[in-house]
């Protein structure tokens, strides 16, 4: 007998769970009251994704590239603040050669002129010596922060945790259900023109061995295009998950 096949899957409902519109009406209503926010959910789900199109949506959102150190994450805010277009902001041409302390200073009266709000993504095990910086800026949550993590532990957030303390602050991304993923992966397959006699086979393989992992499903569909994951016309599906897994391409 053969599997059933899963419930079709609307444009209207494949939209919604794609861009995550619910979890970005979140962020934004978060946003607008001043209060920070923790991201998490498994690599590859879409947090990066998310992220990208809040920033596009809030013009005071400043995105924090490096949170390796006190001073790394100093500089890429103030370089985020520099770039962020909002006028009025006096901050040092050249600032390589400021002291952290100098840079804590002109990041926090910077951040003091206008509504900001932070963004720090691929949050993984920053030091307690960072978060501390951070925690600083957002001084009785004068600049709220909206962070990324693959966990909401203590291992992945640090410092961090207690700034959303209450579980409305957190917003989980999760794989997508069955039939969204396969639908994903068709139209991933579809929009790259990837073409193969067991295809139908291959992107319903690609979707279950996924678990319903956004990044798995893409990196797994370009992958099928590669000469060493191929038979003649067919996908070899079990090859190339196992490369997946093992993190080779």
């Amino acid at each position: 007998m053969g599997r059933d096949m899963p419930e079709p899957v609307t444009d209207l409902q494949y939209a919604s769970v794609v861009d995550r519109t619910e979890e970005l009406a979140r962020l934004c209503a978060q946003a607008r009251r001043r209060k920070s926010m923790l991201v998490f959910g498994p690599e590859g789900v879409g947090k990066t994704r998310l992220l990208s199109k809040f920033l596009e949506t809030e013009p005071f959102a400043i995105y924090v590239k490096q949170v390796e150190s006190p001073r790394a994450l100093l500089l890429s805010l103030l370089e985020g603040l520099r770039n962020s277009n909002q006028r009025g902001l006096r901050i040092p041409q050249t600032i390589d050669s400021f002291s952290t302390p100098s840079l804590k200073g002109i990041a926090q009266r910077t951040l003091d002129q206008q509504p900001f709000l932070l963004v720090l993504d691929h949050l993984a095990g920053p030091s307690r010596v960072s978060t501390g910086v951070i925690k600083e800026l957002n001084y009785y949550d004068r600049t709220p922060v909206l962070f990324a993590a693959r966990s909401p532990h203590m291992e992945d957030i640090g410092t961090l945790q207690p700034m959303c303390a209450d579980r409305s602050e957190r917003v989980e991304l999760k794989n997508f259900p069955p039939s969204i993923a396969l639908e994903f992966a068709h139209r991933q397959a579809r929009d790259i023109g990837l073409s193969a006699s067991n295809l139908d086979e291959a992107i319903r393989s690609i979707a279950d061995c996924s678990h319903g992992n956004p990044g798995s499903i893409l990196r797994m569909v370009q992958m099928a295009q590669l000469p060493k994951y191929r038979m003649g016309t067919q996908v070899k599906v079990h090859v190339l998950y196992l490369d997946h897994l093992m993190g080779r391409r």
